[in-house]
């Protein structure tokens, strides 16, 4: 399975801090799935407003995390790195279901494995995990995601 670092996650993806949320991706196997890590931290600037008094990492932030890493995926599946020109964007989510909140010093593994793509439209099953007291890994959201190729004048 490949992997690949944080230097080679921004060829494929536009975001950048503080909204890139992938870290690592741990491994790819084409035609199939791909697995990534963001490492949760005490200085996410998301925590000096959701919630000041007990930090929990936003679900809508768990799910972007899960459409970027379906985003290098597909990037990856195509053979080449995206143009300035070409963007996989966020078109739906279905069946989101929250199971346990993400909060700082969690590691949360992202996994998404791809089911169809149609007409540059793709769909995920996609989950988030992090480790409990035991380490452990408890599902802390699931979710159907949906992204689509978009070109974008310049």
């Amino acid at each position: 399975m490949d992997t690949l670092d944080i230097t080679e996650i921004v060829k494929y993806l536009p975001h950048r801090y503080p909204f890139l949320l992938i870290d690592r991706v741990t491994g790819i196997e084409p035609g199939v799935e791909l697995n990534a890590i963001k490492n949760i931290t005490a200085n996410e600037p998301i925590f000096t407003g959701h919630f000041p008094q007990f930090p929990v990492f936003p679900g809508v932030l768990i799910l972007e995390g899960m459409a970027q890493c379906c985003a290098v995926y597909t990037f990856r599946e195509l053979g080449g790195y995206p143009s300035k020109e070409t963007l996989y964007l966020l078109v739906g989510i279905d069946n989101a279901r929250f199971k346990k909140q993400v909060v700082p010093g969690d590691q949360m593994k992202l996994k998404v494995v791809h089911q169809k793509t149609r007409r540059g439209i793709s769909r995920f099953a996609a989950t988030a995990h992090i480790a409990d007291a035991h380490g452990d890994d408890v599902l802390c959201c699931s979710a159907e995601i949906i992204i689509a190729k978009n070109e974008i004048e310049l």
